[in-house]
């Protein structure tokens, strides 16, 4: 179980990226099972005409499943994302993305392959404005929709195998909040009934792999939002501390005075909204 669950994180992120782009949560998309869309340097498939990718049938873990999840068909994260595409873009060399019109982590250029060192800084040792743009960018993200991905309001079978496509939009934040619940939530077994003896995001050896994908990803669409190719996400070094130095109103949000299941009405992030 532990291979598969590795597994499962580790394609989880690749075959689609952000699980379902918009130009493949349609009826023709999700009944052909395809979602190859064309890149727009050169309007084909995958930029195949580029020889940036190809469209091609998925690759499946073929490692046994364990005893910690003894069921087989009844969730659509299982193989995934075969229940909803079996076939996606293979991208080539350093390219990636659901069309494979991106660069992979670490590379940029007009062909990916001007190889970028980026480092990630200790919040607390941010400059005042530094940290301001930090804080404004994580707004921001909040509040501008998605262009590129939308996220399932229902299951495939739900969806009545395709015909009913139940997406909706959401703005890139909360685009990844749910990404890590989608990873980690039980597993649906039907009414009322749910499995929750296995978290496929944190119980296995996927649980670091998985995560510096997630924030590579995350890290990349702030930086596509706001035009920063350099943003990196800044760390807290919580190790030796006792207390939560980043839970105030200058950072990431003090406690409320009087309800101490709210943040303070003074911080930025006060407003949002789940």
């Amino acid at each position: 179980m532990l291979l598969f669950s590795m597994g499962f994180l580790l394609v989880i992120l690749q075959p689609s990226t952000g699980q379902f782009p918009r130009v493949c949560a349609n009826t023709r998309s999700l009944q052909s099972k395809e979602c190859c869309p064309p890149w727009d340097g050169d309007g084909s498939p995958c930029g195949e005409l580029s020889s940036r990718g190809s469209c091609q049938n998925i690759l499946l873990s073929q490692a046994p499943l364990g005893p910690q999840f003894p069921f087989s068909g009844v969730d659509d994260r299982e193989d995934w994302p075969s229940v909803f595409y079996n076939r996606t873009c293979r991208c080539e060399g350093n390219f990636m993305g659901f069309n494979c019109g991106e660069c992979k982590f670490g590379f940029s250029g007009l062909n990916c392959t001007e190889r970028q060192l980026r480092t990630r800084r200790n919040i607390f040792q941010l400059t005042t404005s530094e940290k301001n743009k930090f804080l404004a960018y994580l707004n921001l993200a909040k509040n501008i929709p998605s262009q590129d991905y939308v996220i399932a309001t229902g299951t495939y079978t739900q969806m009545n195998n395709g015909s009913n496509p139940m997406f909706r939009d959401i703005n890139v934040y909360d685009l990844f909040v749910w990404m890590h619940y989608y990873a980690s939530r039980d597993t649906l077994l039907g009414g009322s009934n749910v499995w929750r003896d296995i978290d496929f995001a944190h119980e296995a050896p996927g649980f670091l792999p998985w995560h510096r994908a997630f924030l590579l990803m995350w890290e990349r669409q702030i930086q596509t939002i706001t035009g920063d190719e350099n943003f990196t996400i800044p760390y807290w070094d919580w190790r030796d501390e006792e207390d939560c130095e980043v839970c105030t109103d200058e950072y990431m949000g003090g406690r409320h005075p009087t309800n101490p299941n709210l943040l303070s009405p003074a911080s930025i992030f006060s407003s949002w909204q789940v």
